[in-house]
């Protein structure tokens, strides 16, 4: 078994467990080295290296981020102005949500391409890409993507391995936000709207960009699914979001570690609207409109907000997150091939030999000079991270 070379001092030490990942930052994981000798020492960073990042990436990164920002939140306008017929269908009333719509728009696509511009990101994007439009995996594994979508991004299996009421909460919380998404844009955007011959139905129509689809009798189910779906959302939110609100009040792991902007004002943001929105629901019904317009206002703050909170903060996953399909079709499709790659030291298989030769380009993009430790587990980093400490800190004490 060839032994790694001498450590170098331990402030120089990859932390145990060295894992690039899509956000291109070094944290723990349990990937390992595809090739490269083990015996020859990384070398530390270059000085050029800070001064290059902190000179002309960022303004290059910036430019393409606010371009690419403008162009989506222009095409977002026109979709908004041609899908509505002109404005014709377009309701004043939704001006707020839609000007939100298109902040969220810009925000999203300017978060994603600086995003994707980090190099762990933009490997792991480029080769999710090629894994997806490979026609050679395409006919070894036909169902891979749809299994990847169906498990890793629709029903999120891997939640459930850490715990089960967790993946409940979850998977409420985002059906009810997809829910929600998929009728109130088309709605604010006014790409499809319900119109009643009479005025004041009972019978309605729905039309998509003017073009009927279905007609329906608000008092029978179908009616009532039409009109309350929004409602059902809300009931699906409140008690994913009020269980892991509870749990961050209630959870030591999760007291210690959260922050109270990114991870308690997104959860009290859903159910603010949640509730709102069936209080509109219950005010229409049971008041006769009493406390509506109060209650209109408050919802639409609480929503606008959230649309422009989404780029910036703890719900920008729910943008990230299709793009680990990808990455996790590019390690599966490896795992095909048999390319496991074990572990230098011990012989403990790693993971799939492309996905840590990924790791170690990155590492090498970024001039960490640790590419060669990519090959050792966790467990053989922190021992020889601890011989590193034993050999290099400690003697001097002796």
């Amino acid at each position: 078994m060839t032994e790694p070379p001498e450590p170098p001092a331990a402030a120089e030490q990859p932390d145990s467990g060295v894992h690039t990942g899509t956000s291109g930052r070094a944290s723990g994981g349990t990937s390992g080295g595809a090739s490269g000798g083990a015996g020859t020492p990384p070398s530390g960073p270059g000085p050029s290296v800070a001064a290059r990042v902190a000179g002309t990436l960022p303004r290059s990164v910036s430019g393409r981020a606010t371009l690419a920002g403008a162009v989506v939140s222009g095409l977002l306008i026109l979709a908004i102005v041609f899908g509505s017929r002109l404005l014709q269908d377009f309701d004043s009333a939704l001006l707020p949500y839609a000007v939100a719509s298109v902040f969220l728009a810009f925000g999203v696509a300017y978060r994603y391409t600086v995003w994707v511009s980090a190099p762990g990101a933009r490997r792991l994007f480029r080769n999710g890409w090629r894994s997806l439009f490979s026609a050679e995996n395409f006919r070894r594994t036909p169902t891979a993507l749809p299994k990847m979508i169906a498990t890793y991004l629709g029903f999120q299996k891997f939640l459930g391995a850490r715990s089960h009421p967790r993946w409940i909460a979850h998977q409420l919380i985002f059906w009810g936000c997809v829910l929600a998404a998929l009728i109130t844009f088309p709605l604010t955007w006014g790409w499809f709207t319900f119109t009643s011959g009479s005025g004041s139905g009972p019978g309605y129509e729905m039309r998509i960009w003017g073009i009927k689809i279905i007609g329906f009798d608000s008092l029978n189910i179908i009616g009532w699914l039409m009109f309350h779906g929004l409602d059902i959302a809300a009931v699906l939110v409140i008690p994913g979001a009020g269980y892991f609100l509870w749990r961050r009040m209630k959870d030591r792991g999760a007291i210690t570690g959260q922050r109270f902007a990114y991870d308690m004002v997104p959860l009290l943001a859903l159910i603010i609207i949640s509730v709102t929105g069936l209080l509109l629901t219950f005010s229409s019904i049971f008041l006769h409109g009493g406390g509506y317009e109060f209650l209109a206002i408050l919802h639409m703050v609480a929503v606008v907000f959230t649309l422009i909170y989404i780029p910036f903060g703890k719900f920008f996953h729910i943008v990230q997150r299709p793009a680990a399909v990808g990455m996790q079709l590019f390690k599966y499709t490896g795992r095909q091939d048999d390319e496991v790659f074990a572990c230098r030291r011990c012989g403990e298989a790693i993971d799939t030999g492309p996905y840590v030769e990924n790791l170690r380009g990155t590492m090498r993009d970024l001039e960490l000079g640790f590419d060669a430790w990519a090959e050792y587990c966790p467990r053989c980093k922190r021992v020889l991270r601890g011989n590193a400490y034993l050999t290099q800190v400690k003697k001097g004490f002796k």
